[in-house]
């Protein structure tokens, strides 16, 4: 049922040596049509294009065995003819890679973002958060990797006025989504060397849904010797994970207590321009960055940092089996934070997305 999750690591350098590469049987793996593989591409809103440039350049430089079919939808005047051809594309070539969808704060406008998951079922959100040197932050250390469940949760989509000035809001918990999310999550620590999975829940005072989550992971995980179940109410790892991250190893979660933690954990290791993420279903890959920010206060700047994008790009590569290319691409990328003379403003510098692009072809030459 679920993508089968290798030790085949992020990069070949040191700075990553635990991560994750899927691997499909033919029947649900990505189309590859003369040599090439056919990968949808959405560039998404705000600094998307420019990010997702990057990765074209870089990639174009590698002669990477890859044809992209790009969709430009966007959640800032949504068309929905551009919608089903998204979604369509996707279906069509199982994996794609995508920036992050605008999504306007009015009644009427839903996410685009959790539309796509939720068409296509791509119920686990995978992020990972590890320091990486070069980049300096006040906490040193950090391995974790967040899994969260995508499909479900308070971001349902129902909601109804009950009666004037009284809205209800509906979180959907189901045991079948929460063993499937257990299940990635415990396989995921399992295939990569990782010792620990926490739930992540409010069981305290949502008794019935947080309760039937919490309860259901430590049910999977009696099935994973070896591998040591905690659970944690999400308010404390919230502060845990700001005081002391270094206990954490792999964290699963409901939806929203998902998107809250990324966000903490992108602060912890220089903030969302360098964390990666990746997004599984039965049939389907979105390759994204885990901290999904949309970044139109900088659009067409040229200052976006384009790391998390390249790093979610060597990901895809991996699921493609493609590993020299992401190893090559992803050791050029680590290289240039280390060295540290090219970086951009989110992390201390003055350095152009144009530069720091420029900086890794260089490295890669």
């Amino acid at each position: 049922m679920m993508h089968s999750v290798s030790k085949r690591t992020l990069a070949s350098s040191r700075f990553f040596t635990r991560s994750l590469a899927t691997t499909l049987g033919d029947n649900f793996g990505p189309k590859k049509y003369g040599g090439k593989y056919t990968v949808t591409l959405i560039p998404g809103d705000g600094i998307g294009k420019e990010i997702t440039d990057s990765v074209k350049t870089i990639f174009e430089h590698q002669r990477v065995p890859i044809e992209w079919e790009q969709v430009d939808v966007s959640g800032v005047d949504s068309d929905k003819a551009k919608i089903d051809e998204a979604v369509l594309s996707l279906k069509r070539n199982k994996i794609g890679l995508k920036g992050i969808l605008h999504t306007p704060n009015t009644p009427v406008n839903k996410s685009l973002n959790v539309a796509l998951r939720k068409e296509l079922d791509i119920f686990a959100s995978l992020v990972l958060i590890k320091n990486i040197p070069g980049v300096e932050t006040a906490l040193k250390d950090i391995d974790m990797v967040l899994v969260r469940e995508n499909t479900e949760g308070e971001y349902s989509g129902l909601e109804h006025q009950s009666v004037p000035g009284v809205v209800e809001s509906l979180k959907i918990i189901s045991k079948y989504k929460t063993e499937r999310i257990a299940k990635f999550a415990f396989d995921f620590a399992k295939k990569n060397d990782r010792k620990l999975v926490t739930a992540i829940h409010k069981a305290n005072i949502m008794k019935l849904a947080d309760g039937l989550f919490r309860q259901t992971v430590k049910e999977v995980g009696v099935d994973y010797p070896g591998i040591e179940v905690k659970d944690m109410i999400v308010d404390n790892a919230s502060m845990q994970a700001v005081s002391w991250p270094q206990q954490f190893d792999v964290l699963v979660t409901p939806n929203l207590y998902g998107s809250i933690l990324s966000n903490i954990g992108a602060a912890l290791i220089g903030g969302p321009g360098l964390v990666p993420g990746a997004n599984f279903g039965r049939e389907h890959a979105v390759f994204e960055p885990g901290c999904r920010h949309v970044g139109l206060d900088i659009k067409d700047k040229n200052v976006a940092n384009p790391t998390a994008m390249i790093l979610s790009a060597t990901m895809l590569l991996r699921h493609l089996g493609l590993d020299a290319h992401a190893d090559a691409i992803s050791s050029a990328t680590y290289a240039v934070l280390a060295e540290g003379s090219v970086r951009t403003p989110d992390i201390g510098g003055s350095s152009t997305t144009t530069d720091f692009t420029d900086a890794i072809l260089k490295q890669l030459d």
